[in-house]
């Protein structure tokens, strides 16, 4: 009787710790979830940050060449 009795304690033991387990896997999947997503979004800044750099180095370049030109013009 005493060993049935340490056997359903342990059975509840585990029973807790396994609750305790899945509870911390959905948690680490939903934190999981939300750092895919604030990635994304990140690489998706980067990729915007970057195109507008390009834009704003086209831009510079240009107005140099046209203040060189008229220089020589000058």
């Amino acid at each position: 009787m005493a060993s049935q009795k340490q056997a359903l304690l342990q059975i509840a033991k585990l029973s807790d710790k396994m609750e305790v387990l899945v509870e911390e896997i959905q948690r680490l999947q939903e934190e999981k979830r939300t750092l895919q997503n604030e990635n994304k979004a990140l690489l998706d800044e980067r990729k915007s940050l970057i195109e507008k750099n390009e834009l704003a180095r086209s831009r510079v370049e240009a107005m140099i060449s046209r203040l060189k030109t008229m220089e020589d013009e000058a």
